[in-house]
Formats: C-alpha cells, sequence, structure tokens
C-alpha cells in the first residue's frame, strides 16, 4: 500500500485558468488594455480590505485620479503603493508637498498675466505695422505645470511668421543664426542691414518700446531695466493683492521650414516618446529670438553679434513635458503615475537654494536641470523607470546625471548637440563647486530642505525660451 494520499478533489465547476500572482511583496496590479495586452500598474486597496471581499466581487481595475495639475497630491510617505522605508524619501515628498502652488493663486496670477498679454497684443495689432501679424506662445514652466513655490514667472512669446528667409549659421556650434529675406517685400525691412540681415538688436528695441506704450496706462505694471543679451520685454505687475508677478514678454520669428542641419543629430526621443511621435514634432515650426552671447559688436562674417538669432524650440519642449509617457495613459487615469516631473521640480528647488548660499553659481539656471531630465528620459525610457513610489532612486539618479555633466564641463543642448549649455559664461571652476555641493545634499540625505525656508530665492529666468 502506498503512503501516498490521493489529492484533494476540487469543487465541482469548470476548470479556471490560474493568472500568475505579483511577487511576494508587491502591491501592485496588472492591468490588462482594451486590446487585453498587460498594461502599467496600479495601486491596489488596502490588504485587509481585499480580505474582506469575497474574490468574485474584487475590482478587476483601479483608476487613479488624473494628475495632471500642481495641486494634484503627491503620494505621501506613510500611504499609497509603497511604504516609504527611508528618512531621505519622506524629505522629498514632504518638500514636493510643500512646493505645490495653491489653486487660487494659480487661478489670481493666470487672470491677471492673461489681461496684460490682451493688452500688449491688441495695441500690436491695431497701434502697429511691422507687429500686427504676431501670434503668442505660452511657454516656460508654468505652461509645462513645473512651476514650484509661487505663479511669480511667466513668459509668453509674441512671434512673426516669416516665409522665404536665408537662415545662415553664426559661429560653429550651430545655436546661434543670421536672418535675411531672399526677395519681395516684407513687414520687417525696415530692420535691415545693409547686408540685408534682419537686425536683432534693432527689432527688439523698436519691440520694447511697443510694449512700453501698450502698457503706459496700467499703474500696476512698469518696465524692468533691459538685460544685456536677453531676448525678453520683462514686466514687473505689483498691486494685484498676490505676490509681484514678473512677465517676460519674448520677441520672436516663427521660421516655417524643415529644422536646421544642427539639429538632425539630437533630439533622441526614438525609443522615449516613438519615431511617430519625433516625426510629427520635427516637422513644426521653429522659432529665433534676439538673443547672444559674449560682446554684442564682435562681427562675424560682416555680422555683429548682437543682430544674430538663437534658435528656439521650446513650443517642443512644452509638448514634450505636457506628454512625456512611453504610454500614453502615463499620469493619467488607467495609467502608471511617473515622477519624472517631481524630480525636476526638486532639482529646480535645490538648484534655487543653492545659489541663495552661493552667489558664484549665479549662472546656472532651471533650463540646465531641464536639459539634464530631458537627457535622462532618453536614457530610461520606460514610464516603469519612473514610478512615483519610486521617487527617492529617481531623484538620487537624476542628480547623479547632473554632477556628471558638471564636472564634464559639458551639458549638450538636447536639439543642438553641438551647443554646450557649460561652455560660454560657466567657469570650470564654478561647474565644479555646484557638483561638489549637490552631492554633499545628496551624500548627506539633504538637509537643505529641512532647514531652509520653502520661500527662499528660487532659480531666475531659464536660458530665454
Amino acid at each position: 500500500m502506498s503512503g501516498r494520499r490521493k489529492p484533494r478533489k476540487s469543487p465541482a465547476g469548470p476548470a479556471q485558468r490560474v493568472q500568475p500572482g505579483p511577487e511576494p511583496g508587491c502591491e501592485k496590479s496588472l492591468v490588462r488594455d482594451e486590446n487585453g495586452s498587460i498594461g502599467g500598474c496600479h495601486a491596489v486597496m488596502d490588504t485587509k480590505e481585499l480580505q474582506q471581499i469575497p474574490e468574485e466581487k474584487k475590482p478587476k481595475k483601479h483608476k487613479q485620479p488624473k494628475c495632471t495639475t500642481e495641486e494634484t497630491p503627491t503620494v505621501p510617505p506613510e500611504t499609497g503603493s509603497r511604504i516609504v522605508d527611508s528618512h531621505q524619501d519622506k524629505i522629498l515628498f514632504t518638500t514636493l508637498d510643500k512646493l505645490k502652488i495653491k489653486r487660487t493663486d494659480k487661478s489670481d496670477s493666470s487672470r491677471i498675466v492673461n489681461d496684460v498679454v490682451k493688452c500688449i497684443s491688441d495695441h500690436m495689432k491695431t497701434s502697429t505695422t511691422c507687429f500686427k501679424n504676431v501670434d503668442l506662445l505660452r511657454t516656460g514652466s508654468y505652461y509645462e505645470n513645473l512651476k514650484i513655490s509661487h505663479p511669480d514667472e511667466f513668459d509668453v512669446m509674441f512671434n512673426i511668421p516669416v516665409e522665404r528667409v536665408d537662415i545662415r549659421p553664426f559661429g560653429d556650434d550651430g545655436a546661434f543664426y543670421s536672418v535675411a529675406f531672399k526677395r519681395g517685400k516684407h513687414p520687417l525691412d525696415r530692420f535691415l542691414n545693409e547686408d540685408n540681415t534682419v537686425s536683432a538688436s534693432g527689432m527688439l528695441t523698436e519691440f520694447r518700446n511697443e510694449v512700453k506704450r501698450s502698457v503706459k496706462k496700467q499703474k500696476d505694471v512698469s518696465l524692468e531695466t533691459k538685460k544685456k543679451g536677453c531676448p525678453a520685454v520683462t514686466l514687473k505687475i505689483n498691486g494685484t493683492g498676490t505676490d509681484p508677478i514678473s512677465l517676460d514678454i519674448v520677441l520672436g520669428l516663427q521660421v516655417k521650414s524643415s529644422w536646421p542641419t544642427f539639429a538632425q543629430e539630437g533630439f533622441k526621443i526614438d525609443k522615449w516618446l516613438g519615431t511617430k511621435v519625433k516625426k510629427e514634432l520635427k516637422s513644426q515650426s521653429y522659432y529665433l529670438v534676439p538673443k547672444y552671447e559674449g560682446k554684442g559688436t564682435v562681427e562675424l562674417e560682416g555680422v555683429c553679434t548682437r543682430d544674430s538669432w538663437r534658435i528656439s524650440f521650446s513650443h517642443v519642449e512644452k509638448s514634450i513635458m505636457t506628454n512625456h509617457g512611453s504610454q500614453k495613459t502615463c499620469c493619467e487615469g488607467g495609467g502608471i503615475r511617473c515622477c519624472r516631473k517631481d524630480c525636476l521640480k526638486l532639482l529646480k528647488h535645490l538648484l534655487g537654494l543653492l545659489k541663495a548660499e552661493n552667489p558664484s553659481l549665479s549662472k546656472f539656471c532651471s533650463y540646465h536641470a531641464k536639459t539634464t531630465l530631458l537627457h535622462a528620459c532618453c536614457s530610461r525610457t520606460k514610464d516603469s523607470d519612473w514610478e512615483v513610489t519610486q521617487l527617492g532612486p529617481c531623484f538620487r539618479q537624476l542628480l547623479k546625471d547632473f554632477e556628471g555633466h558638471l564636472k564634464d564641463g559639458k551639458l549638450p543642448n538636447f536639439f543642438i548637440p553641438t551647443h554646450n549649455l557649460l561652455g560660454s559664461g560657466h567657469a570650470r571652476k564654478s561647474c565644479q563647486i555646484l557638483a561638489q555641493c549637490i552631492e554633499e545634499q545628496r551624500n548627506k540625505g539633504f538637509p537643505i530642505f529641512g532647514t531652509t525656508s520653502i520661500t527662499a530665492p528660487l532659480v531666475t529666468h531659464p536660458e530665454p525660451q
């Protein structure tokens, strides 16, 4: 007689195919999309709650709230799909909560800015000849849901469409260009130099004068002092019941042609957002803003530096940051919530605090942080690489990326890889100092987040558009 026991018979009924469960310790459920394929992970109910629900009544799919605004709560340290088991993670989540902007503050500031922008736009269209065809392009951190602490900085580009233009590189890094009209008359002919190139400095001066006229009767709006090499006319809005608001009105040319040759090797989003998205974005126009580096009187092939134009892809950056997931459902109901934007907000805040402590770091700006994130997203392409529950590891890795760029003294422009954002104007010594400061904060658990007021000076305006 065999010592083996006979296996018990299962209850009567059709055989059920058992799906493999999650690995031990995992608190996520696999969700199938409409095609039946397994998609992103969702945080499931509390274990006790699930035990109280009969097997046949357990929900198969859990919808997350749509996370599209800065007011949406982050996953708190003690809850969510993963218990935060490190003091550093708690600090990061707490800091993010403090950086959120109140919904009422956003609404009030947006309304005020929109009124001023409309006033300027109406003036340009009705009272000028050369700027009557302007189109508005709202860009920058506020419109990308990346603004932190206070809705006190806005960027709006007033761009003029141009066709049949001759765009030639100014210098050898691919970031700056001279602009000339090929044939026919154009409203901007009054700004032509003797060599038929458009004078960026002359056009910006006239644009600034028109902006000044348009807000002359608005008592709460004042014009800030012009900054060397800056393409923006900066307005300060006071007396609104909110914090003072800085509004950058940027002059731009919209070039409706294929991207310059220098941009062919950049913008490597193929494995992140896909070749289809890349093709669609590269079919769009690009912009030129009147910005230059160095001395404005230096000439190159007969063109003064102050009359050169810097290329801008701010509209593409806005599109990427708004739709940043490798899956369309990223950060939306039914999809994985990622921490890409959270990591960037923390890096911007860290950079602002370090700059407040050390004036020698004043040349660094939030655009360096944003570019670092864009490169990182092309290296770690999956939404699962950036799950919000992994905020701590993701943020520390992003800091290591930034430290590496600083130590090498090289941060390639995301669109123009031959253009080094840490080149002109950034001393090698200051790069090393910033890298050391960030490394120290990372190793010590970010003490600066716990001891510094959240209202400390943050980051100045990013690289203009």
